[in-house]
């Protein structure tokens, strides 16, 4: 790679003269300077607010505690997975129900046990209502959504709470009677919240909403159950909404219907696309601002109205630029984090002597015989409607090369990948793996198989760092030593380094890396020259001949770059107008006269 890319480390250095150990060791310095301040802050509040604020602002703290474990629920939901549900509260009420209803029976175990069950309680039916969300999105999932909130206020207004008749308020635990020490309880189980949730967040399962949130088509192409990844959102969020509705049921000792309506669930919904509750100091922040607003409005003497106008407003602004307000800061944090090693890795002297040119441990799995067919496509047939896209297509990846599929635009390139990894359902022919059928399993289940690909945009989550996004795409967690040796032969920088700062041309080739990470026995790239120079192109395939050898991946490589396919293919297909026109080694495709034709768009005549 030339030096065109601040911080690009030299192509074969592993890691881009960053020590190992110090990327990380980088980044968990600026991780304990974040968390640091809000463990003390969050000490200090329990032990000093309980003795110095009047009753009313203790109160106030209990509130914003509440909503804060409400508003983790949203970040779950809306903030992680970027699913539009506009019926948290409703989630909450199911907890307050099941609590109130242990109570009333004067069931065994206390609050403590009680308020788990509530949140257990609700999520069957977040999986439930998380059904729709596998075939709609966007509005439309909103609107379902908006539906089972308006539901659930008929099915409130129409009957009371447990309790509320007999007059019998929820008692708390004696160590928590009062509302300072109830606040103090709150904190706990926030935190414990909070704990629970990054620990899930750094699981393949909380990484794949953020893949998910992006691009469900790249989540599929990566092997991440989309099903999956949807309905384990609705269910944690449901259970994290359903603590919070029991926690506003031990504040209030009774609670009723207007306290989880409809209305709540799309002001908290706001809070959330403004603020960004998907981190612990974002959801203090929406319950806090959520809980004071309409204190701050009335000392201000302005109308009440103005909260819903602001909330409103923000939150339309945040949609429509895509970021929260804690998004903007965590990123530009992790910038700062990142610059060190950027400069440590522009300012590192290349190695002396012979590269060191050894596989990333693991070694990668020796391939079938060299040269053996691994991917066949035999017949493939693709219409839509009455245009023939493929027509009786038939192609071959063998063992331990790469293979090039070139065509002038419209050929039927990107269709034939589509259809070979299962996004394009209905096509005629056959497709084979290692000599396993395909043809009736989904994009995911292909890519767990083995066949991986990229597109022609990257939909790369801005909140990952390089190394997380190898760990998703991959699909289990990576050595660093190995996650640097991967980054640094496709020449992007340190692994540490987060995807938001990375021009278009690395991220690209950071989705080159992750798929040859995640070692299938084909990796499938659509046009990865996209966005490189001359000589960065021509560097690029240089490489990708050598992966077959190194990763044990074999290649087909989509491209229009004649120089990257002659660096890298030995072997070449051409399409045009969905037929294959030639096909046999490089040299010999390139030069006939039949495939010069189809990219010029004339008749090529022979010289004497």
């Amino acid at each position: 790679m030339s030096g065109s890319r601040t911080g690009t480390p030299p192509a074969e250095s592993a890691p881009a003269g960053v020590p190992p150990g110090r990327a990380a060791g980088l980044l968990g310095a600026g991780v304990l300077r974040a968390w640091g301040p809000g463990l003390g802050l969050a000490v200090a509040a329990c032990v000093l607010l309980p003795a110095v604020l009047p009753a009313y602002w203790i109160y106030l703290a209990v509130a914003a505690m509440v909503g804060a474990v409400l508003m983790q629920s949203y970040g779950v939901i809306v903030g992680r997975a970027g699913m539009m549900s506009l019926c948290q509260m409703s989630f909450a009420a199911i907890g307050a129900w099941v609590v109130l209803r242990l109570n009333l029976a004067d069931a065994p175990g206390g609050f403590l046990l009680w308020l788990p069950l509530g949140g257990l309680a609700a999520v069957p039916v977040g999986v439930a209502i998380g059904l729709p969300a596998l075939r709609i999105r966007g509005v439309n999932l909103a609107v379902v959504t908006l539906g089972f909130a308006v539901s659930t206020d008929i099915v409130l207004n129409a009957s009371q709470f447990p309790g509320t008749a007999e007059l019998k308020a929820l008692a708390r635990p004696a160590l928590f009677r009062s509302d300072g020490a109830y606040f103090v309880l709150t904190v706990l189980v926030f935190v414990l919240l909070a704990i629970g949730l990054a620990a899930v967040n750094r699981t393949r399962v909380g990484r794949s909403w953020l893949e998910v949130r992006h691009s469900e088509r790249a989540a599929a192409a990566h092997g991440i159950s989309v099903t999956r990844s949807k309905l384990t959102a609705f269910a944690i969020s449901a259970f994290v909404a359903g603590i919070g509705g029991g926690l506003m049921a031990g504040q209030l000792g009774l609670v009723v219907s207007g306290n989880f309506a409809m209305m709540q669930s799309l002001a908290l919904f706001a809070v959330a696309v403004l603020i960004g509750p998907h981190n612990p100091e974002g959801a203090i922040a929406g319950g806090v601002f959520g809980a004071l607003m309409a204190t701050l409005l009335d000392r201000l003497h302005l109308p009440q109205d103005l909260g819903g106008i602001l909330f409103g407003a923000t939150a339309v602004l945040a949609l429509r630029s895509g970021m929260s307000q804690t998004d903007l800061v965590r990123l530009r944090r992790r910038e700062r984090a990142a610059r060190p090693l950027l400069e440590a890795a522009s300012q590192a002297t290349p190695p002396t002597g012979p590269p060191t040119d050894s596989p990333p441990s693991p070694a990668p799995a020796p391939p079938p015989v060299a040269g053996a067919p691994l991917l066949e496509v035999r017949g493939l047939g693709v219409r839509f409607g009455e245009v023939v896209a493929l027509d009786r297509v038939d192609l071959t990846v063998p063992a331990g090369t790469v293979t090039g599929l070139i065509g002038p635009n419209g050929a039927g390139k990107s269709t034939l990948i589509g259809a070979v990894t299962g996004f394009l359902p209905g096509y005629a022919g056959t497709v084979t793996l290692d000599g396993e059928p395909l043809d009736r399993l989904t994009p995911s289940a292909r890519a767990r198989r083995g066949l991986r690909r990229t597109f022609q945009t990257t939909a790369i989550a801005p909140e990952l760092t390089q190394h997380e996004y190898l760990d998703i795409v991959a699909g289990r967690a990576l050595p660093e030593r190995e996650a640097e040796q991967i980054l640094a032969f496709f020449g992007c920088p340190p692994a540490a380094v987060p995807v938001h700062i990375l021009d278009a041309g690395t991220r690209r080739l950071l989705d080159v890396a992750a798929a040859i990470a995640a070692r299938p026995a084909v990796a499938l790239l659509d046009e990865p020259g996209a966005g490189q120079s001359a000589a960065e192109s021509l560097d690029l395939g240089r490489k990708l001949a050598r992966v077959p050898e190194r990763f044990g991946v074999s290649v087909l490589l989509v491209e229009h770059d004649m120089d990257l396919v002659r660096a890298a293919c030995a072997t070449v297909t051409v399409l045009d107008h969905g037929l294959v026109i030639a096909t046999g080694p490089t040299d010999d495709v390139l030069a006939d006269p039949g495939v010069r034709a189809a990219y010029l768009g004339t008749v090529v005549e022979e010289t004497l």
